[in-house]
């Protein structure tokens, strides 16, 4: 169960921003997660709403998660296609020398947050890949 370990980590970075940007809560985080991360998104959500409870400055925190489609790149015919439904092999060619392009982040896409002089605001955070 590696979802509450991406959790903590995600935590660990709203702390972070919390302190540089003086949030006092936040009110929604969104992640971008690819479909091929190996995240399972109703376990994360299930783990989110288990920790959160547990920390002050996500309690009320709503999490949206969207998805990133997973994207091969074959470097023999140089065509783009579906990893999902084909896998490693090219459609197009019948190649093996392909390479997931997109598809295995997760990222921080956006967070609403509330700071301590009682703005709220809306940030999109810099992507930073949380499958570290």
């Amino acid at each position: 169960m590696h979802e509450m370990g991406i959790v903590l980590h995600l935590a660990k970075t709203l702390d972070e921003a919390a302190e540089e940007n003086h949030i006092s809560r936040y009110g929604s985080v969104t992640l971008s997660v690819g479909e091929v991360s190996g995240i399972m998104t109703d376990y994360f959500t299930e783990c989110w709403d288990y920790f959160k409870s547990r920390h002050p400055l996500l309690k009320d925190s709503v999490l949206k998660i969207e998805t990133i489609p997973a994207v091969t790149f074959c470097s023999s015919c140089e065509r783009n296609y579906p990893t999902v439904e084909y896998g490693r092999t090219c459609p197009y060619c019948g190649s093996g020398e392909t390479w997931l392009i997109t598809g295995n982040e997760c990222v921080i896409k956006e967070v609403e947050a509330e700071t301590s002089d009682g703005t709220e605001s809306m940030v999109e955070k810099e992507a930073e890949d949380l499958n570290k």
